[in-house]
């Protein structure tokens, strides 16, 4: 199942002087919890269906013929094409180009059928967000000016630096007295 939700909430006329009227639909795209907004005449929708239909399975799309002035119509059509959209996203496992186009979708994330392990099913978006528990909690910034009798930050960092710049060094060994206890320390 795809992560993407559409409605279309609205239409408006638009009146055109080089041509007669023709209405517009608004249509609200949800994906990965952006949204934007699409608006597409029927005659678009029209032209998809008839490219899609050659490649993957279609509910029907509302008729062509319809009175486009009556809001009645108009309201049944903008349902019409909610559901039409809605089921092509539920019904197609591979959603092709030039229906993400269509919705102004740049960037789909979706595995290839070749890649598919058995039943694949979206994470939550509660449960896919990376999550981050500290291993080590510093009284304060140990890589800023660290305090003389403060032994450990520069372990820290001596180790992070010969680890970057001398990576075919051996590990030195060296001996901290703190507080009268003797630490063995390696970097």
């Amino acid at each position: 199942m795809h992560n993407v939700r559409i409605s279309i909430p609205s239409f408006r006329s638009e009146d055109n002087p080089m041509e007669k009227g023709y209405t517009v639909f608004k249509i609200e795209v949800l994906m990965n919890g952006r949204q934007h907004t699409v608006e597409k005449r029927y005659s678009e929708f029209h032209n998809l269906h008839k490219i899609l239909k050659k490649s993957i399975k279609l509910p029907e799309i509302p008729s062509k013929h319809v009175r486009n002035w009556v809001p009645k119509v108009l309201e049944q059509r903008r349902h019409g094409l909610e559901l039409y959209l809605q089921t092509i996203i539920m019904e197609n496992e591979v959603l092709p180009k030039i229906f993400l186009d269509f919705l102004n979708i740049r960037h789909f994330p979706s595995l290839p059928k070749t890649e598919s392990c058995g039943s694949f099913e979206m994470e939550s978006e509660e449960s896919s967000k990376l999550t981050h528990q500290p291993t080590m909690i510093y009284q304060r910034d140990p890589y800023l000016l660290p305090s003389t009798h403060d032994t450990f930050s520069n372990v820290v960092i001596e180790g992070v630096i010969h680890g970057i710049f001398y990576p075919d060094l051996q590990p030195s060994v060296s001996i901290v007295k703190k507080n009268n206890v003797v630490h063995c320390c390696s970097f």
